[in-house]
């Protein structure tokens, strides 16, 4: 038996003290970086690793990069095995080994004792831009990797503690915003380095041979803990499929999701297979991004206390056929893949909620959407804008769906609208809750928000990554969908209606909104109680005609109540003709 598991109590103080070394290299970033999809959005993690580059404590950020650190690092060892020396660091964004997609930009440490390679300081940011043709990098519509800026396979950053000099002066030249971009890879990089001092502190106080026994331990007591979690619950196999309603290149042709959860014992193997093969536009995800996904789905049915670590992934299992949008080969187009990898959240709930109704909540708003608006001010200086905007959960079996929340995949939040119009030529005109879109249910889905962009500079290129206008999010249990998103230029005037996935020229003036989906109700929304009715009418969120329609509740508006029994006798109507379709 190791020394951490004799001692339970020293492993519970390791066990903290090493979590709360990721969480503090992630609070570093949050500190320090300089873009608002970084500081605002919080769109990064940060990992600590063993020297074999398995993970062993996650920062408490996104959950769309957990199981990607193990991939990055892999391709880093690869290609550099044993000539990594004190002071070397590495960094990499190339889909194809390691990475995700070319915006998250890895930049990894290794941490040495005695000239002995000993851990990993590990950290993953989604950078404003990487070049390519459409500013920040993130267009739907390019159809290769090639297009969408540069890539970086696994190289030195730093030799030695020298810093590469041909690296940083290629991505001054390949970024359109090079201050951002510098100035957020400079987190990152303190953020290794607060993990390096952090760690070895810990080595010298508790003895390197203490460190690493710990270190396992921690591996294999979340794989203990996983597998006593999956014990309870049921034996069997379940499949759910949803449907993205295109690629935004071939418009119109539905792409399939399919996953198949079978449970046995104390393992579960989560296969993808049946998903479509990848398509022609970017919204392709790599393995390590469905691996997220499907991490995401079956943590939340877990205990809470479980961490995020290799002692997890190895024993949730994931196929995904090479070739298919849920695990692309070259040369697939990825920028825009955060699009499949949050309905694949979904898909991966709608498997589980056959598995075990009453804990698994409705589909969400299908998202997040990405706006980007990039262009040049009068001085042709560049400016990006960046955001990922989320809203709403479905509903869940004991409640309504969140509102105003990002995804659980997410977890990030909204860029304030003061800083936008400071950093940005940019004016919000308004963001409020769209009236009926989420789902009608026993419990209704959360509301999806719009928000109206004013453009001041005099010409942009704005490119919008959404979804769920054919595909509305599912509801369960009985549970009606969501209400589709929508694209509207200039909603006051021309009223113009264009793709989910667009990228197109606006100029000085025009006026973009975005309409997020509702989350999918969850129960009979005919069992919903009335009071809960009057009170989401009260407060706009659903209409008087809605609550008659989909809820059978009659609001007195002039009195404010329930007028029950023209309610009842609705509800018998409305019941009646359910029972006879």
């Amino acid at each position: 038996m190791s020394s951490a598991r004799r001692d339970p109590i020293a492993f519970e103080l390791f066990k903290n003290t090493l979590f709360s070394i990721a969480d503090e290299m992630a609070l570093t970033i949050y500190r320090t970086a300089y873009s608002g999809v970084i500081k605002d959005g919080m769109d990064y993690s940060t990992a600590f690793c063993d020297a074999a580059g398995r993970t062993v404590a996650q920062g408490l950020t996104m959950p769309g990069h957990l199981g990607s650190f193990p991939d990055a690092l892999a391709a880093t060892l690869a290609r550099f095995g044993d000539r990594m020396n004190p002071g070397d660091i590495y960094c990499l964004n190339d889909p194809f080994e390691g990475g995700m997609h070319l915006p998250d930009v890895f930049i990894l440490k290794p941490i040495f004792h005695g000239g002995d390679r000993i851990a990993f300081a590990g950290t993953v940011c989604h950078q404003t831009d990487m070049g390519g043709r459409v500013a920040r990098s993130n267009a739907s519509d390019s159809t290769e990797t090639y297009q969408e800026g540069l890539r970086i396979p696994p190289v030195k950053m730093y030799d030695a503690g020298e810093p590469n000099e041909t690296l940083f002066r290629l991505l001054e030249k390949n970024v359109r915003v090079p201050v951002r971009v510098f100035g957020d890879m400079r987190a990152q990089l303190s953020a290794c380095h607060i993990a390096e001092h952090a760690f070895l502190k810990l080595v010298e106080t508790r003895g390197l041979d203490n460190v690493k026994d710990h270190m396992q331990e921690l591996i294999d007591y979340t794989d203990r803990m996983t597998r006593a979690a999956l014990r309870e619950l049921p034996d069997g196999e379940w499949s759910f499929e949803d449907w993205i309603d295109d690629d935004g290149i071939d418009v119109g042709r539905p792409i399939r999701l399919h996953v198949t959860l079978r449970k046995s014992g104390e393992t579960l193997v989560a296969d993808w297979t049946g998903s479509s093969p990848q398509v022609k536009g970017a919204i392709n995800n790599t393995l390590s991004y469905t691996k997220a996904a499907t991490y995401t789905g079956v943590k939340s049915v877990l205990p809470a206390e479980i961490p995020n670590n290799e002692g997890f992934q190895r024993v949730v299992r994931v196929i995904a056929p090479p070739g298919t949008i849920a695990n692309c080969v070259l040369p697939a187009a990825t920028a825009a893949r955060g699009l499949t990898g949050f309905r694949m959240v979904d898909c991966v709930f709608g498997a589980l909620s056959r598995m075990l109704p009453g804990r698994v909540f409705a589909a969400s708003d299908g998202g997040n959407t990405g706006v980007s608006i990039g262009g040049y001010h009068a001085d042709r200086k560049p400016f990006v804008y960046v955001d990922f905007i989320c809203s709403a959960w479905g509903g869940r079996p004991w409640a309504d769906g969140v509102e105003g929340n990002a995804s659980m995949f997410a977890n990030l939040s909204s860029h304030p609208v003061e800083v936008i119009e400071v950093e940005h030529p940019l004016e919000i005109l308004g963001m409020e809750f769209v009236a009926d879109s989420g789902g009608p249910g026993k419990f209704r889905g959360g509301m999806g928000f719009s928000r109206d962009y004013r453009f001041l500079e005099e010409e942009g290129v704005l490119q919008v990554r959404s979804d769920r206008r054919v595909f509305r999010p599912f509801g369960l249990s009985g549970g009606k969908p969501g209400k589709p998103s929508m694209n509207i230029i200039n909603p006051a005037t021309e009223h113009r209606v264009v793709p989910a996935k667009v990228t197109m020229t606006i100029k000085h003036g025009d006026v973009y909104r975005h309409e997020l989906p509702g989350g999918g109700g969850w129960g009979d929304p005919l069992e919903r109680d009335p009071a809960r009715v009057l009170h989401d009418v009260r407060n706009e969120l659903v209409t008087p005609e809605s609550a008659r329609e989909d809820y059978g509740v009659v609001v007195d508006i002039p009195n404010w109540k329930v007028d029950e029994a023209a309610t009842v006798a609705l509800r018998a109507s409305l019941c009646s003709r359910q029972e006879h379709r």
